[in-house]
């Protein structure tokens, strides 16, 4: 009698990242109006609206990329350690950057946060690539939206210093 269901961890590995980004869209949403709004940004600055989606397209893949590493290296060993590693690495300082550039308006941190995510996620890729090629190709869109991010995080950092 099998236990849990052959489609389960493929679910399970995809909707992982869907979490924290689901809680930090409480802090955000309480934080745009007022907080966020007030922002000096630059022209090439997304429209708020563009983020949950691009964020739920980026989650989604790189969510089934990892399960698809776990899947090659046979679940939860030591042969996974590194790559599974990097990724929850990578995601926990993902999710991390809300609630520090949002939650404690600390733009500065979250910028440093962004580019820790940034390395990691490249560090995520690169040992993702001789283990699954879709794996890691999945994450390309995830750094080049994260590219985007750093600059806009340093761009509103910078031209908000000394902003109360």
């Amino acid at each position: 009698m099998e236990v849990v269901p052959a489609w389960a961890p493929a679910v399970g590995f995809t909707l992982l990242p869907h979490a924290g980004g689901f809680l930090g869209s409480k802090i955000t949403k309480k934080e745009i109006p007022v907080w966020y709004e007030s922002l000096q940004k630059p022209s090439w600055c997304p429209p708020n609206w563009v983020f949950a989606p691009v964020w739920g397209t980026l989650y989604t893949s790189i969510g089934y990329g990892s399960y698809l590493v776990w899947k090659e290296l046979g679940g939860f060993n030591e042969k996974s350690v590194v790559p599974l590693g990097l990724y929850a690495g990578q995601l926990a300082l993902n999710w991390a950057w809300t609630p520090i550039f949002f939650g404690a308006h600390k733009m500065g941190w979250g910028l440093v946060t962004l580019l820790l995510t940034t390395g990691t996620a490249t560090a995520t890729t690169a040992s993702w690539y001789n283990i699954n090629k879709t794996a890691a190709y999945l994450m390309i869109p995830y750094l080049a939206w994260l590219t985007m991010a750093s600059a806009l995080n340093y761009r509103i950092w910078n031209d908000n210093r000394n902003k109360k």
